[in-house]
């Protein structure tokens, strides 16, 4: 799409504007390139980068910044990676020594956020499936049912969810009987096949009352405020182009807060393999279009169990970031296989 020399002054321009935060002008670029153009052929190119979206002109500046699709260009072919030296890597590994998985991933999002002065994110492992060894149904009120699971590891899981219909006691005493005939040592992924299977053959009552009380049981495990941990998000406050947009800097630490979107975001790129980047609005989650987070899978044994980040400003040094990124992800996951 571009050629080397517009792809030269594009690079040289997101550098100087990632580096200072000011608009570049073609004067700039014409010394700083490494190109021997006059500042008119540059204003001609930075014309043309204009016009396919990968730079604008901010309305009080004769300079150019770039877009969400100029960083994306950026990153995806212009970007040149500063791996981190390996003292560094050492010292940061040896930060990672506790023996307590949770004490670690704490570390590793306070970690994230020193190293960057952005937020740190770390997704907390979800709960290995668990069998359950018995449930009960009980009536709270017409169409309230309160619902016990107890499973194999001991836990006691009570949950309360809301029937489609009225069931009488006699009804959800006769559910309870059943599943704990059918489906007692099974794990809840499994439950739900063999509901889908069994469909056909079962109470379709019955089907629903256990749906319901195993989609509230999974919610509970892997959803809420402890899903996630968040170090450093009033770093964020030093960022002047986030700083300056308090409406939208308050809908990010509402997502903060609440912690869902970044569950599901997060849930998202533990599917994908590597690094991942997400620049502006790309998320579909992160209500800010200066804001780019970059997430890595960590594994434990050779299984990834979960992702860590780093939310910072679209504006952030790439080529830092990425790595620490990723050989923070590397070091946790040495450090959880080794426990």
């Amino acid at each position: 799409m571009l050629d080397k020399r517009a792809q030269i002054l594009l690079k040289t321009l997101v550098e100087h504007y990632i580096s200072d935060g000011q608009p570049v002008g073609s004067r700039t670029l014409s010394k700083c390139s490494g190109l021997d153009l006059s500042p008119a052929t540059v204003r001609n190119v930075m014309s043309d980068l204009e016009e396919l979206g990968f730079i604008t002109s901010p309305h009080t500046s004769a300079g150019r910044i770039p877009t969400q699709r100029g960083y994306r260009f950026f990153v995806d072919s212009l970007l040149t990676i500063q791996p981190m030296e390996s003292k560094e890597i050492k010292r940061l590994a040896s930060e990672l020594s506790s023996p307590d998985p949770q004490e670690l991933i704490s570390v590793t999002a306070s970690m994230l956020s020193n190293l960057t002065q952005f937020a740190g994110l770390v997704m907390i492992p979800k709960r290995k499936s668990v069998a359950f060894r018995h449930i009960e149904f009980m009536p709270l009120s017409e169409r309230r049912i309160l619902v016990i699971i107890v499973t194999t590891d001991g836990n006691v899981q009570n949950r309360i969810i809301m029937a489609d219909k009225p069931y009488r006691a006699s009804e959800l005493t006769q559910a309870s009987n059943f599943f704990n005939q059918h489906y007692t040592g099974m794990t809840f992924e499994q439950v739900q096949v063999k509901l889908h299977e069994e469909l056909k053959q079962m109470q379709s009552d019955m089907t629903r009352l256990m749906s319901a009380a195993l989609d509230a049981s999974n919610r509970s495990l892997h959803e809420g405020k402890d899903a996630v941990v968040i170090s450093g998000e009033h770093n964020l406050l030093q960022v002047d182009e986030l700083s300056t947009n308090v409406s939208s800097l308050r809908k990010l630490f509402e997502v903060f807060e609440r912690r869902t979107q970044l569950m599901q975001l997060m849930d998202n790129s533990q599917r994908a393999e590597g690094i991942q980047i997400f620049i502006g609005g790309e998320s579909g989650y992160l209500p800010l279009d200066e804001c780019s987070m970059v997430t890595a899978p960590y594994e434990a044994q050779g299984q990834i169990i979960g992702t860590l980040g780093v939310i910072g400003p679209t504006r952030m040094a790439y080529e830092r970031i990425i790595p620490i990124v990723d050989v923070t992800a590397k070091l946790l996951s040495n450090a959880l296989s080794n426990n």
